[in-house]
């Protein structure tokens, strides 16, 4: 597994990395069927239409292994905050420090703010147990928070908690 992380690759994202991203995100999200309400569920989770719309917005970040997208994050400014965002890692690849990889990796670019913002969904085990590991703590009204920095449908929005931590 080290070896993994070692020979990994981190990079921005260019159009040409799409399908491979879409893949990557809509793969991982099939999991959100465990725990979202089926009318909250989407299959995909995002389109080319979506992606070129979050492109406007966010920079993405890809972690490669031999040329192979293996997960997938994004970095939008918004006010006074960096969010990191729609951060995916392939099922068959997750817990093996993938994710925390790419995450460092996008924080160490923030420049300008104070503090960064996640979002998860509150049923998201797994992103929150990361998230706390890594430091994040969770906001203390992620509701406001979530009203302040995102454009998210209000099903999501009040499906979801935020945590943050002060940059550099």
């Amino acid at each position: 597994m080290a070896d993994v992380l070692r020979d990994m690759e981190i990079r921005l994202l260019t159009e040409d990395d799409r399908e491979a991203a879409l893949a990557v995100i809509n793969t991982a999200a099939r999991w959100y069927q465990e725990f979202l309400p089926a009318e909250e569920y989407h299959d995909p989770e995002m389109t080319p239409e979506d992606w070129a719309n979050e492109t406007k917005r966010l920079s993405w970040y890809g972690a490669f292994a031999s040329d192979t997208l293996l997960g997938v994050m994004g970095l939008e400014y918004v006010k006074d905050v960096a969010l990191l965002r729609h951060a995916y890692v392939l099922p068959d690849r997750q817990r093996r420090g993938i994710g925390s990889l790419l995450r460092t990796y996008i924080e160490r670019q923030i420049r300008g703010v104070r503090r960064i913002v996640v979002g998860t969904y509150t049923g998201n085990y797994k992103a929150r147990d990361a998230l706390e590991a890594a430091g994040y703590t969770l906001s203390t009204d992620s509701e406001a928070v979530l009203r302040a920095y995102y454009d998210i449908p209000e099903d999501r929005l009040q499906s979801s908690v935020t945590y943050e931590k002060e940059s550099g």
